[in-house]
């Protein structure tokens, strides 16, 4: 009897007071000094002018004090769920697993078990509640710290791969500021000779000659591009000379305006949105045994990225159509239109949603494989089929390669062949100017006109509505 209570956890009241202090100590220290280091980081990239990842850093906070509250929430409740007993006939349907045995033996085994690891957390009064209605508890103890682990390895999981191939896809664009300083050093040197359009390379290499009923013959060109040489200096050069000429002027820095751009995108892809926290339920809810999801949830990122990868090229190929079906020569250089009808609903910013979504996916399934390696083992069966689990680690794997060498890099410059322009295009002093301007603006045109000194001053109020106008119209550039 001794034994068996010198074998029982002791409470904290039973605990060395030096375990506790030290114990608490070690946590508050680390968790000080993980502070600072973010601290200091931010100073640091503010000093650099480096705003935008800033703000990354700041989001990646943000996504922290989720976390831990979570981690707080979980640990509150876990004892009035443990008090929340449900028959055991509920607890059947919809398992991940199959139960071994039939006649509920091993599964009250396994909740009597369970019992006894919650005396860790809750005491054995949360344990005997559920045994003596004759039901069990609807989530053990021991499965809220699980899914407490899992939550937090999918949220590191998903920043890793997020910032791994933001950075990926940018050493991939690296080559560009080549082809752009080029641009700055040639200038305007070069006669301007009129060239019949099929001269141009740019045309040459997506323009075949095909008519619109052909789509098909168009898609599958545009699906295979992508895999090789999927943004070409000829594309670039164009790509940007389409974009500077209807928003700006030939001198403009191109390749510096992307990458702020992607800086800034950066800012979105890390942090889990509220859809994504709703995918995650629903993949949870969707693992039943017998069903297979998890390797068609798999196969879904992988077929996004051929589709977006295989609709950047094509956005390419129909502004080289519209060139050649506009024009029989050109004088000069070819200069493309940019517009938001090439994509997908009128909405270039569609794209990089559904990025942010495959790229939350791949972290599940990375996430989920290796929680299920370390704390159930390869051969556990809520693992599943061993090919299809390693099929599943490999094609997202493949996925994410593909997102950083591919996807993102015609993300990059593709993206801006929409109607507006980001807001990044500024400096962060006239940005911040221009946003100001406006809300002032906005506001002189909400109060109304009492006073005979507002009359003299009509033409002031006009000139603001016809700024509030301007700014309206020019709402997706100033608001990104």
């Amino acid at each position: 009897m001794a034994g068996g209570e010198e074998g029982k956890p002791k409470p904290l009241e039973l605990t060395p007071t030096w375990i506790v202090a030290s114990i608490c100590s070690a946590i508050v220290i680390i968790s000080l000094v993980f502070e600072r280091l973010l601290h200091r980081l931010g100073k640091r990239m503010m000093r650099s002018s480096k705003k935008p990842l800033y703000e990354v850093l700041l989001r990646v906070k943000e996504e922290l004090m989720v976390l831990g509250f979570i981690s707080l929430l979980l640990p509150v409740f876990q004892g009035a769920m443990g008090r929340l007993c449900v028959r055991r006939s509920v607890m059947s349907h919809m398992l991940p697993c199959k139960p071994p045995a039939p006649d509920g033996v091993a599964e009250t085994a396994h909740f009597v078990l369970s019992g006894a690891r919650r005396l860790l957390a809750a005491g054995a009064a949360s344990d005997d509640h559920c045994l003596k209605k004759g039901k069990v508890p609807v989530l053990s103890v021991e499965a809220i710290h699980q899914l407490h682990i899992f939550i937090f390895i999918l949220a590191v999981t998903h920043f890793v791969l997020s910032a791994s191939t933001i950075i990926l896809g940018i050493m991939q664009t690296r080559n560009w500021h080549h082809w752009e300083s080029k641009i700055h050093a040639n200038g305007d040197n070069a006669p301007e000779m009129i060239k019949h359009v099929q001269e141009f390379k740019f045309i040459q290499d997506h323009f075949k000659g095909h008519r619109k009923r052909w789509r098909i013959f168009g898609w599958m060109c545009s699906f295979f591009k992508q895999f090789y040489g999927s943004v070409t200096e000829e594309d670039y050069t164009t790509m940007r000379l389409g974009f500077v000429m209807k928003h700006c002027n030939p001198t403009f820095n191109f390749y510096n305006y992307m990458i702020r751009a992607l800086e800034v995108d950066f800012k979105k892809v890390v942090g889990i949105s509220w859809y994504l926290w709703a995918l995650l339920m629903v993949f949870l809810l969707l693992n039943v045994q017998g069903l297979y999801v998890y390797i068609w949830i798999s196969l879904v990122p992988f077929i996004m990225l051929l589709l977006v990868g295989s609709k950047m090229e094509h956005i390419i190929t129909e502004l080289a159509y519209e060139v050649a079906q506009k024009h029989t020569a050109i004088q000069g250089d070819l200069v493309v239109a940019p517009s938001d009808d090439f994509f997908w609903f009128h909405r270039p910013k569609l794209v990089l949603l559904l990025i942010h979504v495959v790229l939350f996916q791949n972290a599940f399934e990375i996430a989920l494989f290796f929680w299920l390696l370390v704390t159930y083992g390869f051969k556990s069966c809520i693992m599943g089929n061993r090919a299809y689990a390693i099929a599943r680690v490999v094609i997202s794997v493949i996925s994410q390669l593909v997102c950083c060498y591919i996807t993102l890099p015609l993300y990059a410059v593709v993206s801006h062949m929409g109607s507006s322009f980001r807001r990044v295009m500024f400096d962060e002093n006239v940005t911040e100017g221009l946003v100001n301007w406006a809300e002032k603006a906005r506001r002189r045109t909400r109060i109304p006109s009492k006073t005979p000194a507002d009359v003299g001053n009509s033409q002031v109020d006009e000139s603001s509505g016809v700024a509030v106008q301007i700014t309206n119209a020019h709402a997706d550039s100033l608001v990104q």
